[in-house]
């Protein structure tokens, strides 16, 4: 329960047609073992209790008792139990028979919701038996208990506010204005669905959609849970399909099983910080009843899958189509500045790194969309105190095998003149010595183009925009940042997927680039001309600072949660002390650098999160970071 995180289950359980007291038991044993596993939330099929192939049998006295004694056997196992049980059955309230979800929880019925939207078409005929209800909440008694009927009925966790459930019913999902949309715009960010879905060839498909879209239009979690073995196969088949989707995103499937719990956990933290974000779920629960319920507070010890690297999909076929998606639209964006300002030359610092390695490939694409000579891209190798002859190297052969114009312009000479000029010792290799040069770059670049009536490409990526590893008006500026919503891991990806589409010569010499440290070349190589300056070495693993960035930025999670799912994600890769150490310096980093990300230079998004002051981010420049450190030592 720590961090909004609820283990959950969904089940489907194994019935007999019409008969209450096995499928009792079966309910009773799947109770159990969530119980054993920790769930603290369980849904079970619709009509659960009789089986939903009833028929006419569902009009028989008989069957309308067995169905209310399974209850109170439920309600009864229920008492010594943690669990949120949410389970289907037909029930006779004030002489009507209802087709409902029951919602029990330590010897409580909490509510029950009728199943609103009854389908009455081609196999389905259940006005015939149940009765469509009246909107709104009512008071009843069932089982000696009071308790709540109705259709706006909201379930809230005491000890997790952010958890609060709402249910739905089989057909009430497949219906164009669903309950799930009121309940979600009423602060439900768990919506449960007990359903007996018949198969038929492509229902399973579109059932996955529907649960999907759903989930992700009402950002929440869909709990569906679906009938299984033993329903009457006089005129359907059932198939049991469970699923479990978090704001669109898939935690777990199950098809073809029966009595066998799918278990996962649902973050209702995360789905609440996002809501918050949006702005679009104006909260109103005055046509609602809450109903609150209190757990026993304990850990939840994760299973979910905790991605590593987040901004990177981690399928193959995923990642090369991701990868041509983003190198159209960081093309497209140039193309479109490029034909707005028509301008038929651009001017890149080619360092024979990864992040001007994308830039001119980006510049490439455009051109060719444009129909433009790539003899108007003009990239630029500034060689200068740290440049080694490997990325200087790269840098011809990428020039080359593209087809753009290359021109090398020493920094040394300029760069040492200013030294003298403002008195700085050249042997007092600090942030002065660096600066000087990065600003000298740009100054080149800047003027190079205002000579051939030129854009500036910026090459800065999103990861260090994020740990505002850039010099303040060096390469911090350009006329327009290409790479600016891109993080360094992705980075790596895009540049290899380029080489894997390339011919040899080309493909080589990226290669190469990728398999070359991350580094700025700022200060003067190793004896035997190697790069001395690592990035990696000195802000910390990109792999991590992309972690933190997605989960504390695009999510809002505190650093607690952030450490503890990075703990998680790099088990056996990083001590725990490691990350804690860079995350760390991941805020203190974010926090004092957020002055070079105000006055940023226009690039697309590409993604999901950008650090634009004009779009996703807007921050204080003042703003401490005091509380957040704070709660990182006590870790």
């Amino acid at each position: 329960m720590k961090d909004g995180f609820i283990k959950c289950a969904v089940a489907s359980a194994h019935v007999k047609v019409a008969d209450s007291l096995f499928n009792t038991q079966t309910i009773l044993l799947l109770m159990r073992q969530a119980e054993q596993e920790q769930v603290r939330l369980l849904v079970l099929p619709e009509l659960v209790t009789s089986a939903y192939t009833c028929a006419d049998l569902f009009l028989q006295q008989t069957l309308q008792t067995g169905c209310l004694e399974a209850v109170a056997a439920i309600v009864e196992a229920s008492k010594e139990c943690e669990l949120l049980l949410v389970f289907g059955s037909a029930l006779v309230v004030e002489g009507n028979l209802y087709n409902c979800a029951v919602v029990v929880h330590k010897g409580s019925i909490l509510g029950v919701v009728p199943k609103q939207h009854l389908p009455n078409y081609q196999e389905f005929y259940e006005k015939r038996w149940f009765c469509t209800p009246k909107d709104g909440n009512r008071e009843i008694t069932l089982l000696g208990q009071t308790t709540w009927f109705g259709t706006r009925l909201l379930f809230q966790n005491s000890e997790v506010p952010e958890f609060v459930m709402a249910c739905e019913v089989c057909e009430d999902l497949w219906v164009p204005d669903s309950p799930g949309i009121g309940y979600a715009l009423a602060g439900a960010t768990v919506i449960t669905n007990c359903s007996a879905s018949d198969e038929l060839v492509g229902k399973q498909e579109y059932r996955r959609s529907l649960v999907a879209s759903q989930s992700a239009k009402l950002v929440c979690a869909y709990l569906y849970s679906d009938a299984g073995q033993g329903e009457s196969s006089t005129d359907l088949v059932f198939t049991p399909h469970n699923l479990i989707y978090e704001n669109g995103v898939q935690l777990g499937e199950q098809y073809g099983v029966t009595d066998a719990l799918l278990i996962t956990e649902i973050d209702v933290q995360k789905l609440a910080l996002e809501r918050i974000r949006m702005q679009t779920f104006k909260s109103d629960r005055s046509a609602y009843k809450a109903i609150s319920f209190s757990w026993k507070v304990a850990a939840c010890t994760l299973t979910r899958f905790i991605d590593k690297a987040p901004f990177v999909p981690s399928d193959e076929t995923n990642r090369s189509e991701r990868c041509e998606k983003i190198l159209m639209l960081q093309a497209l964006g140039l193309k479109q500045r490029l034909a707005h300002t028509q301008t038929k030359s651009v001017v890149v610092g080619l360092s024979g790194g990864l992040d001007s390695t994308l830039a001119l490939l980006v510049c490439v694409r455009a051109f060719d969309m444009l129909g433009l000579s790539r003899s108007g891209i003009v990239a630029v190798t500034m060689p200068g105190f740290g440049t080694t002859k490997r990325t200087k190297g790269n840098a011809v052969q990428l020039a080359k095998a593209l087809g753009v114009e290359l021109r090398t312009i020493s920094i040394a000479k300029a760069v040492a003149q200013h030294f003298k000029d403002i008195g700085h010792d050249p042997e007092v290799l600090d942030v002065t010595y660096e600066n000087s040069q990065a600003r000298e770059r740009t100054q080149v670049l800047m003027d190079l183009a205002n000579k051939l009536n030129a854009l500036v490409v910026g090459t800065g990526d999103l990861s260090e925009l994020a740990l505002g590893w850039a010099t303040y008006n060096g390469d911090h500026m350009s006329m327009y940042g290409v790479n600016a919503s891109v993080p360094k891991t992705l980075v790596r990806h895009l540049v290899k997927h380029v080489a894997a589409q390339s011919d040899p010569a080309l493909g080589k010499v990226l290669l190469d680039i990728v398999a070359t440290p991350v580094s700025p070349e700022l200060l003067p190589a190793n004896s035997d001309g190697t790069i001395k300056q690592v990035t990696e070495d000195i802000v910390g693993p990109y792999e991590l600072h992309d972690f933190f960035l997605y989960y504390a930025i695009r999510w809002g999670f505190s650093p607690a949660k952030v450490h503890r799912l990075a703990v998680l994600a790099f088990a056996g890769e990083y001590e725990r002390s490691f990350i804690l150490a860079w995350l760390k310096t991941f805020y203190r980093r974010f926090f004092s650098q957020q002055f070079k990300r105000s006055c940023l230079p226009d690039g697309p998004k590409i993604g999901s999160l950008a650090l634009s002051p004009r779009g996703d981010w807007r921050m204080s420049s003042d703003a401490a970071c005091t509380i957040w450190m704070q709660e990182l030592e006590a870790l």
